[in-house]
């Protein structure tokens, strides 16, 4: 067995470093890298690596340390002056998501086995999913992943949503009782926190007070009032932790839909300075995910949103094909929204919100992006939005960590936390695309090649043909756990 390997540059990393890491996981890999610079998330500036030490998944000495003496199992990164460590990107709205190509009566699915790899690919060490359609299946992958059976980021698990968003919820005529033993019940399978999405305010309210009994936080896609949604100054109010999308409050209209009313936001208005200082007093975050349109939008084409590396080959030949002969979706609404969340992002960043804004993409693939990438993207908006790029790295990392209740362990490199991180080529806070050139990934103290993660996906993502539609997204291993889970 390698003892040592000395990697002059993680631009040529080889595949067999992948499977030699992985097969020695459980005696606890030692690290030593020296070279080039890593990102000091509290200072907001690039520092020179004089040496960092980990051991046993987590960051030992950090920017100072000397190569040990001893040299056994000790893998050794010498970066290049061109190579930069960034902490691990946390996505807290990570969808793994994405449409059943050309399934009739089931539109979405929750892909957990490529998807998680793309993920991690890009550098994405942490994804909180924001609420699935399947969250047996979400819960089986995140024990995985967890235990070393399966490829992929950290996730951590939000469970079903809780509102009108899930299948069946008003059907179910959810009471208060009803969404406790839920809440529990969750919390027993190990959930990091909740999602609401089309939750009237009892329901809001419930999910809140029982989640913080456990001592989880609850986040929100919330509305205007309209129709017994839930306004986030009420949802503020009631001591929700963080909200999805937009900042509503005060701008909005209870009598209309939240988008349309809020893409023509004035940003210098009473109205929004009040619902922006609201949560700021509250120490509320906010998930800007101002990506997310732009899928839907005419800019969609422009500003960076075109591809790095050919996303599409990672689906199947039939699910391209099928791509193909889709007309994309485009808005105005879309369009509208997308300008209103730059600028509401940079003044809500701008008026003292910057430690609250969080990181999250919110991007389900219909086949032609894909959710990993997303997190470039969403660095990307922000900076065209006009956040500095040192504010935006720690938006994607250590505030992220933050909102999730998980700052200790996750978002920076720090002595004691997880060694979560990955190198670029660049230094971002030049060019955020620099994000981008993904050379190395360490997971948990794991080194990973993303060459190699996105190659054993190529072409495997969707049905190979018509016949694999209906099952395509069943893999076995997380049925099991599924009917498993429906057993107990």
């Amino acid at each position: 067995m390698i003892k040592s390997q000395l990697i002059l540059k993680p631009l040529s990393l080889f595949f067999f470093l992948l499977i030699f890491v992985l097969n020695i996981h459980a005696q606890g890999q030692r690290i030593f890298i020296k070279g080039g610079h890593y990102y000091d998330v509290e200072n907001g500036r690039m520092a020179k690596n004089e040496g960092i030490l980990i051991n046993n998944g987590r960051f030992l000495k950090v920017g100072t340390a000397d190569l040990p003496a001893d040299t056994a199992n000790l893998t050794i990164l010498i970066l290049n002056d061109d190579g930069y460590l960034l902490p691990g990107l946390v996505d807290l709205h990570a969808h793994y998501r994405m449409e059943a190509f050309g399934h009739e009566n089931q539109r979405w699915v929750d892909e957990f086995k490529y998807n998680a790899i793309v993920y991690l690919a890009n550098g994405v060490t942490s994804t909180f999913p924001a609420g699935v359609y399947y969250p047996h299946l979400e819960h089986a992958a995140a024990k995985r992943i967890n235990t070393g059976q399966q490829i992929g980021p950290r996730i951590w698990p939000a469970g079903p949503y809780f509102g009108s968003a899930r299948p069946g919820w008003s059907e179910e005529k959810m009471t208060e009782k009803r969404i406790q033993e839920e809440v529990d019940y969750w919390v027993r399978k190990g959930v990091a926190g909740f999602k609401a999405k089309g939750a009237d305010p009892d329901e809001l309210r419930a999910l809140i007070e029982r989640a913080h009994q456990h001592g989880l936080r609850v986040t929100g896609h919330l509305g205007s009032g309209y129709r017994n949604s839930t306004n986030s100054k009420t949802a503020i109010d009631m001591g929700i932790d963080r909200v999805e999308h937009i900042l509503g409050g005060h701008v909005l209209d209870p009598e209309k839909r939240a988008y349309p009313v809020w893409n023509k936001v004035d940003t210098t208005s009473t109205d929004f300075h009040e619902v922006v200082n609201y949560f700021i007093e509250h120490r509320v975050y906010f998930d800007a995910t101002i990506n997310a349109p732009v899928y839907f939008t005419t800019v969609s084409d422009k500003e960076g949103f075109d591809y790095w590396m050919d996303e599409p080959s990672l689906f199947t030949p039939y699910v391209q094909k099928l791509v193909e002969q889709k007309k994309r979706s485009k808005s105005e609404l879309m369009d509208g929204l997308y300008g209103a969340m730059r600028r509401t992002t940079r003044a809500f960043y701008d008026a003292g919100g910057e430690d609250l804004v969080t990181l999250g993409t919110d991007a389900p693939s219909h086949g032609r992006f894909l959710a990993g990438f997303g997190a470039h993207r969403e660095m990307h908006t922000m900076v065209l939005a006009g956040i500095p790029p040192a504010g935006v790295l720690r938006i994607a990392t250590l505030n992220s960590a933050e909102a999730l209740g998980k700052g200790d362990i996750l978002g920076s490199i720090e002595a004691g936390k997880l060694a979560d991180c990955f190198v670029v080529e660049g230094n971002p806070l030049e060019d955020i695309t620099h994000t981008r050139n993904v050379d190395l990934v360490i997971k948990n103290g794991i080194l990973f090649d993303p060459v190699e993660l996105l190659e054993s996906v190529k072409g495997k993502i969707g049905p190979a043909g018509p016949d694999e539609v209906e099952n395509w997204f069943k893999y076995p291993e997380l049925l099991e756990e599924k009917e498993k889970a429906d057993r107990e």
